[in-house]
């Protein structure tokens, strides 16, 4: 077989970010991925992947892909997210969908966060000979992390086995990560009984009932950060953000409906849907003597937390190759999708998060040399010897 070496890291950076890939939970902004899919599966393929492109269900136009060379088990699976936030080119300074270099940096959505990583691990790979290949090397590339999780989700519930050890590329810094919170979102909705508010024996004020739900969430996390903690977070207990309300319509009508939304950041240990259970007995049994009807769902199916052991192989690594102890962070990741498939995951890649979801995102260019070479040795440690 005929092996095609990519084009220069630049090109491909360019190339990539020029595709727009847009995923968000709104339709307005939402966009598929799949020109971003089929640009990698052309120079993997060429390079001698073997290719798998695989359509998200319910999400058209969304899809995964795996690029697989080498046999066997236990290899290393390089994964990162196609998709990107949507922008406001008003607010910056370059066109996001145009790779400018300016100040040694390198501007654009996604060059950071996290398309570029891409362009690196395709760039460290074409100095390698992968038919030296020990063990399998895993190239990822998923859509919809940036809103739903659909393509980590998707892969976790197509249950193939596809490594032993991972890396996702989200911009750390080059600092390797261990542990993150989880995220949960709840829409919860009390509804009572409208009417005239010169009588409050007219209606139900759905409106009251929520501040009874406000006191009881507060209590509640009050209670949450007494039962858990980790000293290795910067903000060291779950949290509970109350983050949007809205009821009622009138000030002379009585409230017949209020909505509250919260964010939810539990700990590695702490399960989602137990959570989301206990919270349901908490508020049932704080508005049960008022007749108000209470509701809740999930605003999305959530992200649990990660915590890969400090004694895995590809943390030892992964510290060793960057002279940093693995780290926790409070953003959220594919990671507890890929645990699903039985891999130990480490977060690592070029960038800063702080330069995530921002304009004028940029991937600072001195990042670029080291995240290639951490590649390479990490590719030399589990999948050539």
């Amino acid at each position: 077989m005929k092996i095609t070496q990519p084009p220069p890291l630049l090109h491909m950076m360019r190339r990539l970010i020029a595709e727009p890939s847009v995923s968000s939970v709104s339709a307005q902004w939402n966009q598929p991925n799949v020109r971003v899919i089929d640009l990698l599966a052309q120079w993997l393929a060429g390079m001698g992947f073997r290719i798998q492109k695989l359509a998200v269900p319910g999400h058209p136009g969304k899809f995964n892909l795996v690029a697989s060379a080498g046999s066997g088990s236990h290899g290393l699976v390089l994964s990162g997210h196609t998709d990107t936030v949507p922008c406001d080119d008003s607010r910056w300074r370059s066109d996001p969908f145009t790779l400018t270099e300016r100040d040694n940096r390198l501007y654009g959505l996604g060059s950071t966060d996290m398309k570029g990583f891409f362009a690196l691990v395709l760039d460290a790979l074409r100095e390698l000979d992968l038919a030296k290949l020990k063990h399998p090397l895993v190239i990822l590339a998923t859509a919809d992390e940036e809103s739903s999780m659909s393509g980590a989700r998707a892969l976790a519930d197509r249950g193939q086995a596809l490594g032993r050890h991972a890396v996702i590329g989200e911009p750390t810094g080059l600092r390797p990560v261990r542990l993150h919170k989880g995220i949960a979102m709840e829409c919860i909705r009390v509804t009572g009984r409208s009417g005239h508010s010169s009588n409050p024996a007219l209606g139900n004020n759905a409106l009251e009932g929520m501040s009874l739900v406000l006191a009881e969430i507060m209590a509640w996390r009050r209670e949450l950060q007494q039962r858990h903690s980790n000293p290795l977070f910067e903000v060291a207990t779950p949290t509970v953000n109350l983050g949007h309300i809205h009821g009622g319509d009138n000030p002379n009508r009585i409230c017949g409906q209020c909505e509250l939304h919260i964010d939810i950041r539990p700990l590695p240990g702490m399960d989602l849907d137990s959570l989301r259970g206990e919270l349901d007995q908490r508020l049932a049994r704080t508005l049960a003597p008022t007749g108000l009807k209470l509701e809740r769902h999930s605003l999305f199916g959530g992200i649990p937390a990660l915590e890969t052991p400090a004694s895995a192989d590809i943390v030892r690594a992964a510290e060793q190759l960057t002279g940093h102890p693995a780290e926790a962070v409070a953003f959220g990741t594919e990671g507890p999708f890929l645990q699903q498939l039985g891999m130990d995951t480490v977060i690592l890649g070029p960038g800063s998060i702080d330069q995530a979801h921002q304009p004028d995102e940029f991937l600072s260019m001195d990042q670029i040399r080291p995240g290639i070479q951490i590649i390479q040795q990490l590719v030399h440690r589990f999948c050539m010897t």
